[in-house]
């Protein structure tokens, strides 16, 4: 496997067409029919201004865009093109005009019409405020009888919509006044770190009307959304070549325990794959019982034996339906028959989006009577949202628990990024209604395991074709960068335990010893070790040390995490990008042994479980600026 390869089909998923404009004094991305981060000076006004479209099930529908035109100058630009949204289902064609002037306005609109008869749950234009600088502070809403509503952007994560019925917003961001006039439809705002996306989004149309709505053949659609910026021009973006990043010598957190899911993989792991995964010492093996289906014994079987192989304890995440106390008590026999070493239930139902309250207290007792020591969780299979909306309250649980992943709304590297930070925020939101309870996150995947808005549980995937869950930049340099700032995010938020992806296969840390079923997708070669193993390889050898918080002052382009054991310090930076980027740690001294795994390393570190140890280091002062590599990430152990 060619270090290139990783490159390739990485950068596949890595928006092309990024261009940076003017309009008067504000700066601003274009991105295949998107606007990111529309700035005045060093303030970030607007996160993203773009358009859905979204299925029956929700899901998005990628378009085809043509003829795009641009006409760009120092202080104003326009662009024009089409979109074709085209699915068995859906075929609808836009043409989009998006203006900026000098006078530090946009107007993105565009007209709209179905080609066919087709069911839709969302056709419109999105606007991204970004969550940073925004949380808790005042806006006013226009509605559309022209009423004034003073309001305040969420600091806890709100479960419903925190502003409805919107005709236009005003708010100010630092010495900057913004509006943003809403024309073709009512608009209403949620609050996407509810799915980890790191920002509060404006749309149409409300989710107060029914849905799927028909569009019939030849029905038209026409918005436009308008944004104007006031305040002071003088004050400059800056633009610093080396990124800062501060370490706090306050903050002492512990490392959580980390867990990592079974291969849904056919067939149990080989004994060459369980010897390359013990090295790893994770502290629990998530395997998911759907007892209400035949066969589950055959399968908690093989997991049994897998772990106690892997040295590992068991997680089992046990689905019911409506007989679920005959259910538990036959899943209690087993565990008592067996000796299986469990140290945590995962209480779902496979019907209800979180668990019952009455089904979690009745399981939880049962449980712990017959299985002294273990520790109850219950809550959602899915999302962050389902217990946001409906909040877990059994007396008997331990832990809260939900799932973790960045693609529910877009899929390119810089959303995945984006998206990193609002996976503390849920933690730091669930505390609020955890009612002293612990939180637990499992699983984190880097692609969704299923549809939450139409099912509750992961399905076994039917057809030829490649299972949605399967995401080639999870064997990737990207994936592991990804993966670094996760864990920062998770760890710094003092989570109570997380599970991560899977131990092999194209949903696993390793490819192990069969090779890709899908290698046009997904270019695995057998025996390979992605990424991301040794990121693991590094945390879980340091579950001694404590965790530092630390800030990055552009983490969309590089993050760390740092660990300490009050001796000596070691840390982990990811650079997200394509690009060469330059780094100074603030708050650290001494010399340290830096091992970089990049472009270069990476044919020799996939097929080398040891390569930590192995590789070369280089002696580095920490003091000076480090250099790292596009989509690298680079290991920091102090010098004993």
């Amino acid at each position: 496997m060619r270090a290139e390869s990783d490159i390739n089909f990485r950068e596949a998923h890595t928006r092309k067409n990024h261009i940076k404009l003017q309009a008067g004094d504000l700066s601003v991305i274009y991105e295949e029919g998107n606007l990111r981060y529309i700035s005045a000076g060093n303030s970030e006004i607007i996160r993203m201004i773009y358009s859905a479209v979204r299925d029956r099930k929700w899901l998005n529908i990628d378009p085809e865009i043509s003829e795009e035109v641009h006409e760009i100058s120092s202080g104003s630009f326009k662009i024009s093109y089409k979109c074709h949204y085209s699915t068995e289902e859906i075929d609808f064609l836009a043409h989009y005009t998006i203006k900026g002037n000098p006078d530090n306005s946009i107007v993105f609109s565009f007209e709209g019409e179905a080609l066919k008869t087709f069911e839709k749950n969302r056709i419109g234009i999105c606007v991204l405020h970004p969550v940073e600088g925004y949380a808790g502070s005042m806006c006013q809403i226009i509605h559309s009888n022209d009423e004034i509503e003073s309001a305040i952007f969420p600091v806890n994560i709100s479960p419903h919509q925190p502003f409805t019925d919107i005709k236009s917003m005003k708010w100010n961001i630092d010495e900057y006044n913004c509006q943003i006039d809403f024309f073709g439809e009512i608009f209403e705002t949620e609050d996407q770190r509810n799915w980890t996306d790191a920002s509060y989004k404006t749309y149409c149309t409300p989710l107060g009307r029914p849905f799927p709505e028909t569009m019939r053949k030849g029905e038209h659609i026409s918005q436009r959304v308008e944004l104007k910026v006031d305040g002071d021009s003088r004050t400059k973006k800056t633009n610093d070549k080396i990124i800062k990043i501060s370490v706090s010598d306050k903050s002492r957190l512990r490392i959580p325990p980390i867990g990592v899911g079974r291969s849904t993989r056919p067939g149990p792991l080989t004994r060459n794959e369980v010897q390359i995964l013990r090295n790893l010492k994770f502290d629990h093996y998530r395997v998911d019982l759907h007892l209400f289906e035949p066969g589950w014994l055959e399968k908690a079987d093989i997991a049994a034996i897998e772990a106690k192989k892997l040295g590992y304890k068991l997680e089992f995440a046990l689905f019911f339906d409506d007989r679920a106390t005959d259910m538990a008590l036959r899943f209690i026999e087993w565990a008592l028959k067996t000796g299986a070493s469990i140290d945590l239930i995962l209480i779902f139902h496979r019907s209800e989006s979180t668990t019952p309250d009455c089904v979690a207290d009745s399981l939880s007792r049962r449980f712990k009577a017959a299985l002294p020591g273990i520790k109850i969780a219950s809550g959602t299979n899915a999302n962050f949202t389902q217990i946001n909306r409906y909040r877990p309250s059994s007396i008997f649980n331990d832990l809260i628990c939900y799932s973790i992943h960045p693609q529910e709304h877009a899929s390119d590297n810089t959303t995945l990024v984006e998206n990193l930070m609002a996976q503390q925020y849920t933690v730091e939101s669930a505390r609020n209604f955890a009612n002293g309870k612990g939180i637990l996150v499992s699983p984190v995947n880097i692609q969704r395991r299923f549809n939450a808005n139409t099912e509750y549980y992961e399905q076994p995937f039917k057809g030829d074709k490649v299972p949605p869950q399967v995401d080639s930049r999870l064997m990737s340099l990207f994936g592991a960068c990804w993966t670094v700032g996760s864990l920062k995010y998770l760890f710094e938020s003092e989570v109570s335990g997380v599970t991560y992806y899977e131990t092999a296969g194209e949903r696993g840390i390793i490819q192990g010893d069969h090779p890709s079923r899908w290698p046009d997708h997904f270019p695995s070669v057998k025996g390979m070790l992605f990424p991301v193993y040794f990121v693991f390889d590094f945390i879980l050898k340091s579950s001694s040390y404590k965790v530092v918080r630390s800030r990055s002052y552009d983490p969309l382009k590089v993050d760390c995490l740092v660990l300490t054991n009050g001796k000596n310090s070691k840390c982990i930076l990811a650079n997200h990008t394509s690009g060469m980027q330059f780094v100074v740690l603030q708050g650290f001294t001494g010399i340290f042994n830096l091992t970089q795994l990049n472009a270069k390393s990476y044919s020799e570190a996939i097929f080398e479980k040891n390569w930590l140890k192995m590789a070369d280091k280089i002696e580095v002062d920490i003091k000076n600026t480090l250099s790292l590599e596009p989509f690298s990430v680079s290991f920091l152990e102090e010098a004993v």
